[in-house]
């Protein structure tokens, strides 16, 4: 029989290590339900949640003793790697693929769209595991914020986080330098999350 959780990250704590198999058999069905909230419609058509769910598991089994589990909390380390595994899982699967204007997306394009929606990515990017709960608020204000921005921006950022073009393709189709397309991605996401903190 399976320890109780708070006893599994007292042992973690404490540097035990071993601790760490036992303790994601506890949390597992927590951690995959967070990964299913994560996935967009398109890259679950890809990849299964539990698949996903393994890549956690392994790198969370490297990784354990790079880590100070009185600093950290340990959930919230989980969700972390299932953050960066979900992004690595998208860019495999949808960012080397061929750009055409039929594939582009709208802004406020949802889970359901090809390129999984640049609110869903922005949210992801912008959100802890532990403000997850309020996805969907976020998502409103998200959506308003967008709108304030000029539309050069919106385009930019659509098609940076939806189509997935690097930033000299999109100097290219808007006409602009390099470098004035990297300013204004970092310029426009950092407003972003400005009107989100207001």
């Amino acid at each position: 029989m399976l320890e109780d959780e708070d006893k599994l990250i007292e042992r973690l704590r404490g540097g035990d290590r071993d601790a760490l198999g036992e303790w994601l058999l506890v949390r597992r069905p927590t951690l995959l339900a967070y990964i299913e909230r994560r996935l967009g419609a398109a890259l679950r058509r890809k990849i299964e949640p539990d698949d996903l769910l393994q890549e956690v598991s392994t790198d969370a089994i490297r990784s354990v003793a790079e880590i100070d589990f009185t600093k950290r909390d340990a959930f919230g380390w989980l969700c972390q790697i299932a953050e960066r595994r979900i992004v690595d899982a998208h860019r495999r699967f949808f960012g080397s693929q061929k750009r055409s204007a039929g594939r582009e997306r709208a802004l406020d394009a949802g889970a359901d769209s090809q390129g999984g929606g640049l609110v869903d990515l922005l949210i992801a990017s912008m959100t802890t595991a532990s403000q997850a709960f309020a996805r969907d608020q976020k998502q409103i204000r998200l959506l308003a914020a967008l709108e304030s921005l000029p539309e050069d921006q919106r385009t930019a950022l659509r098609l940076r986080y939806i189509e997935g073009l690097p930033s000299k393709e999109i100097a290219q189709r808007l006409g602009k330098s390099d470098g004035s397309i990297r300013v204004m991605l970092t310029r426009s996401l950092a407003r972003l999350q400005e009107l989100l903190e207001e």
